[in-house]
Parts: structure tokens; sequence; C-alpha cells
């Protein structure tokens, strides 16, 4: 008798072997509490909403866009997770959404647009070449506002997301909307140091994903444009999360070590792709220089980070 395994076809393989690697990396990386209060339904529960589309929103006395996808089976009587995703420079949301395959996650998805600053590129508070005077702290404030009043949002399963400088972005919400953002996950993040103290109200989860041959935003930092290394930046929120001071390194495949820090009042993940370039994990399309991994898509590691965690 043939006992063989039939032949599967590569993508299908490297499907499943990315589903397991997702999940391999995210039981290792939570305990997985499962939730047992209600939903924070937000004031939009039991409203008619408006479908998937591009929206704006007026703040700071600018009128701000985002793109916008409600999935096919929201229902305006069930809260829903909701996650902000912060585009890098000079991109789009749209651009976002098309590479990352956030929108695939059981969630109402939101992908603002910055404001345009140096060079005529769009960008992120927090970097030096973001536009003066924009608040898209505040901005992310009123986008929330506006997104809780129009839809069944949970308000505690609130999440940021994001690439590069939206990456980047997203730490300074943990820092600054700790109490609105219930975990972040920056992928290839430029963390620039503006010299300000970050104090969460919380403890803040945090899964932070890059690649240690990202030319881009280098993995080892860069003093010439204040980018901190980047497993520097992952132990301070490891301090602030009151984590034990060495994690648990592992491997999944022959290119991803994940750092998992033990004892924390708010779990901190890092996982490290080996050569990994200015890219997002497991995309199929064009998401910037470099290498790409398929041992894991970061969508479906994100997603399940953010499920685990809730305010």
């Amino acid at each position: 008798m043939d006992l063989a395994c039939p032949k599967v076809p590569r993508r299908t393989a490297r499907r499943v072997g990315a589903l397991l690697g997702a999940a391999a990396l995210v039981t290792a990386a939570t305990t997985l509490p499962t939730a047992t209060a209600a939903s924070a339904g937000s004031p939009g529960c039991g409203k008619q909403s408006a479908p998937s589309g591009d929206y704006t929103v007026t703040s700071g006395g600018l009128t701000r866009t985002y793109r916008l996808h409600v999935p096919d089976n929201y229902q305006s009587s069930k809260a829903k997770r909701l996650i902000l995703v912060y585009h890098g420079r000079g991109k789009t949301g749209a651009q976002t959404e098309a590479f990352s395959d956030l929108s695939k996650l059981d969630a109402i998805v939101a992908y603002p647009n910055g404001v345009i600053g140096d060079e005529n590129k769009q960008a992120w508070q927090g970097a030096p070449y973001s536009a003066d005077g924009v608040d898209d702290v505040q901005f992310t404030r009123d986008l929330l506002d506006q997104l809780e009043s129009s839809y069944c949002v949970d308000t505690d399963a609130v999440y940021a997301t994001g690439k590069s400088n939206g990456a980047g972005f997203t730490g300074i919400l943990a820092c600054q909307l700790a109490d609105r953002i219930a975990a972040i996950a920056p992928v290839s993040g430029a963390f620039y140091i503006e010299g300000t103290h970050c104090a969460p109200s919380r403890p803040v989860p945090i899964l932070d994903i890059h690649g240690t041959g990202d030319t881009t935003i280098p993995y080892g930092g860069d003093g010439q444009r204040d980018l901190p290394d980047v497993q520097t930046w992952v132990r301070d929120w490891a301090v602030r999360d009151h984590c034990d001071p060495s994690p648990r390194t592992s491997q999944l495949g022959d290119d991803v070590l994940k750092f998992t820090y033990k004892g924390c009042k708010a779990d901190v993940v890092h996982v490290a792709v080996t050569d990994g370039g200015h890219s997002w994990p497991g995309s199929d399309s064009t998401s910037g220089p470099g290498y790409v991994t398929q041992t894991f898509e970061a969508h479906e590691l994100i997603g399940a980070f953010f499920k685990a965690h809730t305010l």
C-alpha cells in the first residue's frame, strides 16, 4: 500500500504554514485570556451605518481623510473590534490596506491618511519630516469619536498598528492614548526619539515586528537620524510594563526569532525576521524593499494578538 502523502500545491502549503506559524507565535506569546465581560458598546450601536468607503473628519481645523473597511458580518446590534492602521511616510491608507491584508480580519478597520510634510510626502507626528503643528494624537481622538458614534464599536477593543513612520506613531499613541488604545503592533517601526517622557496611564500590550536586514529603518538603530536600536525600544516597553528583564527566545522556521518577556503586567513580544527587509511579513504585494518572509502572515499574528487583549 502506498502511504505517501499527496502533493500539496506550493501556495496552499505556504498558506497552511503561515497559519500554523501565526498560531504558534501567538500561543507562546500570550495567555490568550477569554473575555467574560460584555462588550463595551459605543454610542453608534443600533444606528444605521455607512458601508466601507472613503470618509472625512475635521480635526485641528483640517479636513482629514480615511478609508474604512466594514466587515460583511457587521451588525449594528453587536459591538465590533476596531483597528486603526497608520501608513508609512509618503504612502496612503489605501496602499496599506492593499498589501497588509488587515481588512481580512473580523473587525472594523480604519486607514487614516497623514498630512503632507517635508518633500511633499504624507507623514505622522513624531518624525522629523512630519508637518509642523499637526496634532495627530488629537486627530486620532477625533477619528475615534466619529467612528464610535457612527458604528457599534467595542470601546474596550480598539487597537493600533502600522508600518514604518505609521508604526512609530503607534508608539506615541501607546504613550499618550492608553486609555483608549488597548494594544499596539508596529511593523518596521521608525521610533524617532522625541525627547519627551513616555508615561502611559496603564501598561500597554506591545507586539513589535521588525526585519534584521531592514536598510530603511535599521534594526540596530541610526544615531544620525535619532532612531533607537529596535531591541532597546522593546526593552523600554518591557520596563514600563513591569516585565522580567530577560526575554525568552524561541525560533519559528528558519528565519523568525521571537522574544517573549515574562512576568509582565501587559504582554511584550518582539518578532525579529532574520534578514527581513522594510516589508510586511507574508504579503504577496509590494510592501517595501528587501526580503519578505512567508513563515507567517503579519495580519494573522497581529489579529490574534489584538484579540487576546482588551482594556
